[in-house]
């Protein structure tokens, strides 16, 4: 009688149990945005295909597919051309800011001194800064300019954020080291870099989007040079009136941005989920 009694208790508590398990998590972080995002699609086609709006000024998802098969051999080399540079301008963004924070660390006058020449270059626009650039490295390495405006944009979020990660770093284990008589290299490598990584790699999931803008927005600016990026297939097909070409360009550029964004955070989970408190998770 004692089971039968228990025995819907329990079947009612299996969906809670399902929802805390961390397999279900995961199915729900991919499944409710790909669902919410696929019924936007549908509602997009349905829309503009009752409502007769023309392909210049709004084409469907499917004309936008049918484009994108079309070209798909030209937008793939684009495509590998922006990622090349994203990457490129992401690496420089984070060594180069990690040896500066670094280095602001051991020597707070130089940081005093270059540190708002950083936010000054970081607000002016790049706009501005393009034509300048061009002049410098030559018209005839456009891609150099485009790597250094990409790198630009991206290098502030870095510089910053592992700035204020060593100036987090706790004091007393700071102490500690200090009272173990610790080396300054030994004390960067196995206390400031470890504390400091939460705020590194947030740093690096800001950064890598704006990577990716950078990348973009530099080719608008300062032209496509010997390579021809994602950026000036959409300048092409705008001279071109082809907006479904235009959308399957953005398409790609929007997946490369989800594909960087996932990653990063991939990588922070995988660095964090076993000893910070953002990574780790708990029964409640």
């Amino acid at each position: 009688m004692s089971v039968i009694a228990t025995e819907p208790r329990r079947l009612r508590l299996l969906p809670l149990h399902f929802m805390r398990s961390e397999t279900a998590g995961r199915w729900l972080h991919a499944v409710v945005p790909i669902t919410f995002v696929l019924f936007l699609v549908v509602v997009w086609e349905i829309a503009v295909r009752e409502l007769g709006v023309s392909k210049v000024i709004l084409p469907a998802p499917s004309v936008i597919g049918e484009a994108l098969a079309q070209n798909w051999p030209v937008l793939l080399r684009s495509l590998a051309i922006t990622f090349s540079v994203m990457i490129e301008a992401f690496l420089l963004a984070v060594l180069s800011g990690i040896g500066m924070s670094v280095i602001f660390a051991r020597f707070r006058i130089l940081e005093m001194a270059v540190f708002p020449l950083a936010v000054i270059l970081q607000v002016t626009p790049m706009i501005a800064i393009a034509p300048l650039l061009l002049i410098w490295v030559g018209l005839d390495h456009v891609d150099r300019a485009l790597l250094i405006l990409a790198t630009v944009v991206a290098f502030f979020p870095i510089l910053s954020n592992t700035t204020l990660g060593l100036r987090s770093v706790d004091h007393n284990l700071r102490d500690l080291f200090l009272l173990n008589r610790a080396t300054s290299w030994q004390r960067l490598v196995e206390l400031e870099l470890p504390s400091s990584l939460p705020y590194i790699l947030g740093g690096m999931k800001i950064s890598g989007g704006l990577a990716l803008i950078g990348s973009v927005v530099a080719e608008f600016v300062a032209g496509s040079g010997s390579a021809t990026g994602l950026a000036w297939r959409i300048v092409e097909a705008a001279n071109d009136l082809d907006t479904p070409r235009m959308f399957a360009a953005l398409f790609l550029l929007s997946g490369l941005g989800v594909f960087n964004f996932a990653a990063l955070t991939a990588l922070q989970h995988l660095l964090l989920r076993t000893w910070h408190e953002s990574a780790i998770r708990t029964e409640r």
